[in-house]
Order: structure tokens, then sequence, then C-alpha cells
């Protein structure tokens, strides 16, 4: 398949163009010439020295990321941005990024795929930045427990594993929760409008500050299951969506316990 081919296969199914107002990244390709062949795609959380190293090690052509490597655009292409650009060209391993448009799509979604671990039903979505979602709030076939909720969560991928929970709870909601806001990443700042939502709880990767007693006034559950461990479902999807569409796939699989 050409590269250009599944660019275009992507941007269309994760509706790239409608986030290029709100979103930092450079979303869709941001290294590779359109026209090389590709064969093999590599998937990963973020764009680094050791995803890419892993990539070109595994014959990748083209390494598909969620954090990618220009934000606002490269104004120079020294130090780690050169290191990482260099080592992308000199191994031929072409680079596609989606951060917002995969946090936010309705089914390939990290979001999405926290919401089906969880088991949230009659989703909607949820996290509005302008004129987009990056969300979705659902709710739980029964009533469950913010332990119940937590023993999921630290079962995601990329989690670190034995004592204590790698999941941080604000436990301030009711005992029995049924509506869950999820935006996965960094998302605490949508807390108001989990509240609004008439939400339970909020799923999402890490805190600030702040949000302890704004969760704690507003009777809301947060959970903080960490960055990195919300934001595998998307790539993950993508790389069963491109192996249907008859490319070789492989993963690399660096969690950052954040």
């Amino acid at each position: 398949m050409k590269l250009s081919e599944y660019v275009d296969r992507l941007d269309d199914e994760l509706d790239t163009a409608a986030y290029a107002d709100v979103d930092a990244s450079a979303n869709g390709l941001q290294v590779g010439p359109d026209e090389a062949e590709i064969e093999r795609v590599a998937f990963a959380v973020d764009a680094a020295q050791a995803t890419i190293e892993t990539a070109a090690d595994a014959g990748a052509d083209a390494l598909v990321v969620h954090h990618g490597l220009s934000w606002g655009g490269i104004e120079r292409v020294t130090g780690r941005a050169h290191d990482r650009i260099a080592a992308l060209i000199e191994n031929d391993v072409a680079l596609y990024v989606s951060h917002l448009p995969l946090d936010g799509h309705s089914e390939l979604g990290n979001a999405a795929g926290v919401a089906d671990a969880v088991g949230l039903s009659g989703r909607e979505p949820f996290g509005e930045i302008g004129p987009v979602t990056i969300g979705t709030i659902g709710e739980t076939a029964s009533p469950r427990s913010a332990d119940a909720i937590r023993e999921t969560l630290d079962g995601f991928e990329g989690q670190p594993k034995g004592e204590p929970s790698p999941t941080r709870v604000l436990d301030f909601g009711p005992e029995e929760i049924e509506r869950v806001a999820v935006v996965t990443g960094s998302g605490v700042d949508w807390l108001d409008e989990a509240v609004a939502a008439d939400a339970d709880a909020l799923i999402t990767g890490e805190g600030k500050g702040k949000v302890y007693h704004e969760a704690r006034e507003a009777g809301l559950t947060v959970f903080l299951a960490g960055h990195y461990a919300t934001e595998t479902f998307g790539v993950r999807a993508l790389e069963s969506l491109s192996s249907e569409w008859g490319l070789e796939t492989t993963y690399a699989s660096h969690p950052t316990g954040l």
C-alpha cells in the first residue's frame, strides 16, 4: 500500500480535519515521503527514541503514534528533535500522528476503549473542546463501587504492578457509581462538565493540584489511572484496523508509569 493511501484512510476514519483548529499537535503524516510503499506498520503511544528504535528493529515502514513530534511547529531541528527525526529518516520509518482525533473517536478512540473496559453503555460524546469532543460519558450496567472500578483500571496495559494501587482515587462521589465520564490523558479540566452532565465519576489519566478540592466540593469521584495507561487503546485499535487493511503490524510497548 502507498503511504499516501494509508494516511488518507486514517485521516478519513479519524476525521482529522475536524480537529485542526483546536489541536496543538500536527496530526497526520509528520515525517515521510507521500509516495513510499509500506508493508509493515508499528504502533506506539509516544514518538520517542525508544519506540522509533523498536519500530526500526521490527522492520516497520511507518510508526503510528498518539503523541508525535510537532506541537505548534518545529522551529529548530536540534537536540532531541534532531535525534528523533534523524532516527526516523535514517531507518526509512515514516511517522503518522493522531492526538485529539484519536482521543475522541467514538469507536477507535482512547476514551471509547476505557469505556469498553469499564462497561459503559448508552454512551454520548463528552469533553467539549471548541466544536469537537475528546471523551465519552455513559452508564454502568449496574451500580459499581469506586474500589471495583479502580480494580479494572489497575489492570490496564502499562500500569505498574503490585501494591499500592497505581490508580489514584479521589473518592468524593456516591458509594454506588453509575454515570461515568471519561477523558483520557490529562482530563481534569473537564470536571465541571462532568458535574453538569450529572456524572458520579470522572476517569482520566493524570491530575492537577486543583482537582482535589474541586472534586471534593462537587461531590464527584475522580480516578487518575495514568496518562500512558489510559491512552494505549487508540493505537491498539488502529493496529487492528490496519491489519484488516492487509498490513503487517507490530506494537512498541514502552510504559512510562505516569
